[in-house]
């Protein structure tokens, strides 16, 4: 008899646990596992890479309701009577305004305000997964049933004492936790000490071969530019540090530097982002693509790839980028260790403008250093694979 297994993720737009969990779904033996997906946000762009096998629940009542327009949220809450969901819509509204929340904070709220009117999931499952932080968690732990349920870390984030006392009531539902590096795990024993034997490491999942394939296919750059591609991959959010990319960008501008920065991703920043592009002048070097389902040719034919990030769980893109043997510059954080070699496989460098700038720099007159960096990469070992029989044994 199949496993019954349930994962659980917020959305699949291109983000890095949403790659993960996508490339764990088209790993895993079907003939050993039925998989129900429940999605907090549908349409996302990896949905179609989603394998056949999988069964995508419909979205939850809820979910439907919050998308509608307000005034239609109240035209059918009268009509059939029922105020709860528009409570609880307008109730999280008002809060998340308040101020400029963190996104504990802000799952902390939303399940404070909806998981009343959030249904039951109403099968009984063997395994059930939540593949990311917040409401997926909390859902897990709340609203399924399942004989072993497992809640994976993939963000490095430390909590204050508020969303610490909040989440533990969640996490002691789990029978174990997953962290996607070390550096992730240490950081949550920082915070749950006591949660140390029931951690365990699991890397995010990268298939060199789907993704070299990929590479070669779908849409690049269309620019017909020849001076030196920068890219970075990420969500427009303040994890991913894009004020220092912004002042790096225009600090290489005035030293004369012919590039182009593109950027993959979109996020609650993209309008300050856009903001100071036009402040700054600059709309010919540091260039919004939006989100892109195939993100991998863009990768091969760019000449660095550049993270700025404050926290990463693993940092999915560099390893991607190191896959595509793309040198590779990125801020110094938690995980960067994990994989980066300073000065072997690209450059680590400090959190700061001045620092990303003289780096990129550096790699684009040293000849010498970036074809040795680019000759480690050939020789790296290529993906992890291996990992799945991790999760097979975590499953039973």
């Amino acid at each position: 008899m199949k496993q019954q297994i349930l994962f659980v993720i917020d959305s699949l737009d291109c983000a890095g646990a949403e790659k993960s969990l996508v490339t764990l779904l088209s790993l895993l033996d079907y003939s050993h596992y039925d998989v129900d997906l429940m999605l907090f946000a549908h349409g996302g762009e990896l949905e179609e890479l989603v394998p056949t096998e999988v069964t995508i629940l419909k979205p939850l009542e809820y979910t439907t309701f919050a998308e509608i327009p307000l005034y239609e949220a109240v035209k059918l809450s009268i009509k059939e009577l029922d105020y709860r969901m528009l409570a609880s819509r307008l109730q999280y509204s008002t809060l998340i305004r308040k101020g400029k929340n963190t996104n504990p904070q802000k799952a902390r709220l939303f399940w404070q305000c909806v998981s009343k009117v959030i249904e039951n999931n109403p099968k009984s499952y063997d395994t059930a997964i939540s593949y990311a932080q917040g409401v997926p968690t909390f859902y897990v732990a709340d609203k399924v049933k399942a004989k072993k349920k497992f809640a994976w870390i993939n963000v490095s984030y430390r909590l204050d004492q508020k969303e610490k006392s909040f989440q533990k009531k969640f996490y002691n539902k789990f029978n174990q936790l997953v962290a996607v590096s070390k550096s992730t795990k240490d950081i949550l024993m920082e915070t749950f000490p006591e949660y140390g034997e029931q951690i365990k490491i699991i890397y995010d999942i990268n298939n060199p071969h789907v993704i070299s394939n990929m590479a070669k296919i779908g849409n690049s750059y269309e620019d017909f530019f020849d001076g030196i591609r920068i890219l970075t991959i990420g969500r427009l959010a303040y994890q991913k540090g894009y004020e220092v990319a912004l002042d790096a960008c225009k600090s290489l501008k005035e030293k004369g530097l012919k590039f182009k920065w593109y950027v993959l991703g979109k996020g609650p920043l993209q309008k300050e982002i856009e903001d100071y592009i036009k402040l700054n002048g600059l709309t010919e070097h540091f260039i919004l693509l939006g989100v892109k389902a195939n993100p991998y040719p863009y990768i091969k034919n760019a000449d660095i790839y550049v993270q700025t990030s404050r926290f990463e769980g693993f940092g999915l893109a560099i390893a991607e980028a190191r896959m595509l043997n793309v040198p590779v510059i990125t801020t110094r954080f938690d995980a960067v260790y994990n994989q980066m070699i300073d000065e072997k496989n690209g450059l680590v460098v400090d959190r700061e403008a001045e620092a990303v700038c003289n780096g990129i720099i550096r790699l684009v007159n040293d000849v010498k250093l970036k074809e040795s960096i680019i000759q480690y990469l050939n020789l790296e070992k290529k993906g992890n694979l291996e990992e799945i029989e991790k999760f097979y044994k975590l499953i039973g």
